[in-house]
């Protein structure tokens, strides 16, 4: 591939427009401007080719212009674009929801929003009005969004906080058991039982279990770093919760629609949530977000939660082709590509200057890199980032110091292999340069 070192002038002018009219909150890592896609494949607005390892922040499931995807986006299109699915029920939504209920094997109502921080705030406002219980609880290191009752849950990087208080009152962070980076000196052995006791620990003096109405949990941390907990922790999490009747709310929205080669990431740890939100990967790029919950949990009232634009039917028929491909193979080629990919990337990367480790399910997978033992060393990501872009190669970071691979889930083994080939050459470019 060619190795391109610098801005096209097509995507030159246009970053200097965009710069000049819109907000100054938005990110712009590298210049990119997109024009069109295709499959795994990205072209910019200058004709250059990219590999998408990044895929929108883990959305685009199916590629781009997936023929499916286009043709029920089309067809739903040329019926109606916009009935407020608030006030009145109608296809396609119904029957996403009736499939995504069936996904999760049944005894779940569903909610519909355009966004995950949307399915959060609504989970939020639902466990407070079932349980009548103030206090909510989150990880450190979690990221649930952006708008002010999910920002209070989020606590990736603290300059999503920044200047925003006083946030949401009531919500308790706890340590999440990473054992790459163990919190409380504990090991990678015993962090699972080292959490959960300050978890009892806090019960016992300072936070009413009895006034706890949720924990919110990504299964597998997301803006955080892409970190693993240890195995069987959140089975042992959830018996504690409901000893107390705490809910579980399993934020889905980054792991969720087949990315770690089941459908539900939470499968992989034998959890079943009492709340589960979805998004990013669940229409293919559509603005879409689901709030399941648990039948017994649906009190709250008509009028008591809406919106206007969540359930949109366009989007909702891009979910039920994306729902489609997903159980016609992608899921399982999510898992068989995914390990294949992390193998690779162990092989290439893991013992070599700076690289403190790989991990990942499924196509869901991060390379950390470290300083001096294993302190986090972002330079060194940031720079490998850029020179993979340089290569061709699209990829965003994670947390203090990973690099995310999260492609669209049709990504074949060839393509995931030139993939880390590209990486590998970033990486050793990047030290070049120190």
């Amino acid at each position: 591939m060619t190795t391109h070192t610098s801005v096209g002038p097509k995507a030159k002018a246009i970053l200097e427009r965009d710069r000049k009219v819109v907000s100054s909150s938005y990110a712009r890592p590298y210049p990119f401007v997109p024009h069109r896609g295709e499959g795994v494949w990205l072209f910019d607005v200058d004709g250059r080719k990219y590999l998408d390892f990044m895929g929108g922040i883990a959305v685009n499931t199916t590629g781009y212009a997936h023929p499916k995807v286009v043709e029920a986006v089309t067809e739903q299109a040329r019926r109606f674009a916009h009935v407020c699915f608030s006030d009145f029920a109608h296809e396609p939504v119904v029957s996403l929801a009736e499939r995504l209920v069936e996904k999760l094997g049944g005894g779940y109502r569903v909610y519909f929003g355009n966004s995950g921080t949307e399915a959060i705030e609504a989970a939020i406002k639902l466990a407070r009005y079932h349980t009548r219980r103030p206090y909510l609880l989150a990880f450190t290191g979690a990221f649930h969004g952006r708008t002010m009752g999910s920002l209070a849950l989020t606590s990736s990087n603290s300059k999503y906080r920044e200047g925003f208080s006083p946030l949401m009152p009531y919500v308790v962070h706890v340590p999440f058991p990473d054992p790459f980076r163990p919190p409380f000196n504990a090991t990678e052995q015993n962090v699972a039982e080292v959490v959960l006791d300050y978890l009892e620990h806090l019960f016992a003096t300072k936070l009413p279990p009895s006034e706890v109405a949720a924990f919110f949990v990504e299964p597998i941390q997301g803006e955080g770093g892409y970190v693993l907990p240890p195995p069987g922790f959140f089975q042992r999490l959830k018996a504690l919760l409901d000893r107390h009747g705490i809910l579980l709310v399993a934020d889905e929205i980054q792991t969720g629609a087949g990315r770690t080669g089941t459908f539900l990431a939470m499968a992989h740890e034998g959890v079943v949530p009492d709340m589960v939100t979805l998004a990013k990967g669940l229409a293919s790029g559509y603005p879409l977000s689901a709030l399941l919950f648990r039948e017994e949990l649906s009190s709250w009232p008509s009028g008591a939660h809406g919106t206007t634009f969540g359930g949109n039917p366009v989007a909702a028929a891009a979910a039920m082709a994306t729902l489609d491909l997903l159980e016609g193979g992608l899921i399982e080629n999510a898992r068989r590509v995914g390990d294949r990919l992390i193998r690779e990337l162990k092989a290439r990367m893991m013992g070599r200057p700076g690289v403190g480790d790989v991990r990942g399910r499924g196509l869901m997978i991060a390379i950390d890199f470290v300083k001096e033992g294993r302190d986090h060393n972002p330079k060194l990501r940031d720079r490998i980032v850029n020179e993979a872009f340089a290569l061709g190669l699209l990829t965003l970071p994670a947390g203090p110091s990973a690099l995310r691979v999260s492609p669209p889930l049709i990504l074949t083994e060839s393509d995931a292999m030139l993939g880390a080939e590209l990486l590998q050459r970033a990486y050793e470019r990047a030290l070049e340069l120190g």
